[in-house]
C-alpha cells in the first residue's frame, strides 16, 4: 500500500517536470501513450494546464488540401459542428487544440 503512494507521488512529481520544461501553446506528438495521439501545456490568463488530446491511430482530415475528397471535406465540417461550443473556448480546451492540429 506504501509503496502505491510512492509510486503515485514520483509519476505526480515527473508530471509537473515535465509540464515546467514545456514551452506554452506548443503541441507536441506522443506515439507512446495509449490512447491520445498529442499534448500541449495551454497557457492563457496567468494558467498553465496540460491538455491530452486526439485518438491515438485516428484518421483525422488533416490539413485542407487541393483536390480532397468529399468524404473528407464532410468528416472535416462534420467534427467542426459538433465541437463548435468547445472549440470557442479557447486555448484551455482540447476541442481547439484537436481542431488547429488534426482537423
Amino acid at each position: 500500500m506504501q509503496e502505491k503512494a510512492v509510486g503515485k507521488i514520483n509519476n505526480i512529481m515527473s508530471v509537473k517536470l515535465v509540464k515546467k520544461n514545456m514551452a506554452c501553446n506548443k503541441p507536441k506528438k506522443t506515439p507512446s501513450h495509449p490512447k491520445k495521439s498529442h499534448v500541449v501545456k495551454a497557457c492563457a490568463n496567468g494558467k498553465e494546464k496540460i491538455i491530452r488530446f486526439g485518438e491515438q491511430g485516428a484518421s483525422t482530415a488533416g490539413k485542407p488540401k487541393s483536390g480532397e475528397s468529399a468524404k473528407m471535406k464532410a468528416k472535416r465540417k462534420s467534427f467542426k459542428a459538433r465541437h463548435r461550443k468547445n472549440i470557442a473556448k479557447g486555448k484551455m480546451s482540447a476541442a481547439y487544440w484537436a481542431d488547429k492540429v488534426k482537423w
